[in-house]
């Protein structure tokens, strides 16, 4: 055991006096976790909208009321033509155009039901679709209350209410993402480069030839990369709870615990890929571009993987990152306790095992 403490010192000791793995290890993920907070966001927010009101009543100026106190538009007001209007799309610079008609409170008033047009920019769909919802559910609103003391025929309303998301805040969905992206391609890059390095170096046959046995100078030098990637975890999480104002609501001890199994995860893997090459150029590539396409296309990070053909559904399953986005999740937003995620912690788990047998199978304890 004192042999390995002084192994896993010296580990230290690498990593802690080297600023760029320093800047790898703790500038990364805070920046990450505060641009995908902040700045890369599915949410609609300050949205340059156009009205023209030709109408000018009441009715209108009322509804435009409720549109402008919303914090999901900004509103500029103008009197513009069909032509104006196209041109105005063409510049970029508005998400949607607002058109109430001249009569707008006269048919209130006499026919009951009257109409307003909604344009928007669908170059960008999910951006459409978004502002057109939030438009007609304050259109509706508006609607409801002032139909309150009018006697009108019954009619059923849908009631719709958004689970564990109610503010459809974008942080509920990025946070469990980067912080699966992050854990795997810092611990699996680090722990990679590392042991590699040791192999340009030379460094390699002085640990392999001395009375430490070689598995244990293996687990040495990923040992420090598992504690820094947990200070990682801590940090992601303050940074949801204080700042992006994401608490949770689930079990924290279970967290860090699901946490760990996936870092020793990742370690597996990069331990598997120092093996099997022996430039530090190639293990951060496969490490970087390996790990991040993967992980972002079949984790449900930012595509629907249920929206995926069989055979990707298929692929994503032999991706880490997908399992613990599921767990994270679950206990971040959900709140569920072990009860509900044995099935994802016991294939993370298979996969820890498997990839840690297949790497000391293949580790070779004379270097070429």
């Amino acid at each position: 055991m004192k042999q390995f403490l002084a192994f896993v010192r010296k580990e230290f000791y690498h990593v802690l006096r080297d600023r760029r793995t320093l800047l790898i290890l703790f500038g990364m993920p805070i920046a990450q976790i505060l641009i995908f907070g902040f700045a890369l966001t599915n949410e609609v927010k300050d949205s340059e909208i156009l009205v023209v009101d030709y109408a000018r009543d009441n009715a209108s100026q009322e509804l435009l009321t409720k549109i402008g106190s919303s914090r999901y538009f900004n509103i500029r007001q103008a009197a513009l033509s069909h032509s104006e209007i196209l041109g105005a799309f063409k510049k970029g610079k508005i998400k949607a155009v607002v058109v109430f008609p001249a009569d707008f409170n006269e048919d209130l008033l006499h026919q009951n039901k009257a109409q307003i047009q909604i344009i928007t920019d669908a170059t960008d769909v999910n951006t459409a679709n978004m502002i057109t919802n939030y438009l007609s559910s304050i259109i509706v609103d508006y609607q409801n209350q002032i139909n309150q003391n009018l006697e009108i025929p019954y009619r059923i309303t849908p009631e719709v209410r958004m689970l564990y998301n109610p503010q459809l805040k974008g942080a509920h969905g990025f946070v469990p993402g980067v912080m699966a992206l992050v854990l795997l391609l810092v611990s699996v890059m680090m722990t990679a480069i590392s042991i590699v390095r040791e192999k340009e170096s030379g460094t390699m046959e002085i640990l392999l030839v001395s009375p430490f046995k070689p598995v244990l100078v293996i687990f040495a030098k990923a040992f420090p990369y598992l504690a820094l990637s947990l200070v990682n975890v801590t940090a992601i999480l303050l940074l949801s709870v204080f700042v992006l104002d994401l608490p949770v609501k689930g079990s924290v001890v279970l967290l860090f615990a699901e946490s760990t199994l996936f870092i020793i995860t990742c370690l597996a893997l990069g331990i598997f890929i120092s093996i099997k090459t022996d430039s530090q150029q190639i293990a951060m590539l496969i490490s970087l571009m390996g790990m991040l396409l993967p992980t972002m296309m079949f984790s449900g990070f930012l595509f629907p993987i249920e929206n995926m053909p069989i055979p990707l559904q298929i692929i994503s399953n032999i991706v880490p990152s997908k399992w613990f986005y599921i767990i994270v999740k679950s206990i971040m937003i959900k709140g569920l306790g072990i009860t509900a995620l044995w099935k994802e912690t016991l294939i993370l788990l298979g996969m820890t095992l498997f990839l840690l047998l297949v790497s000391l199978k293949s580790f070779k304890i004379r270097l070429q």
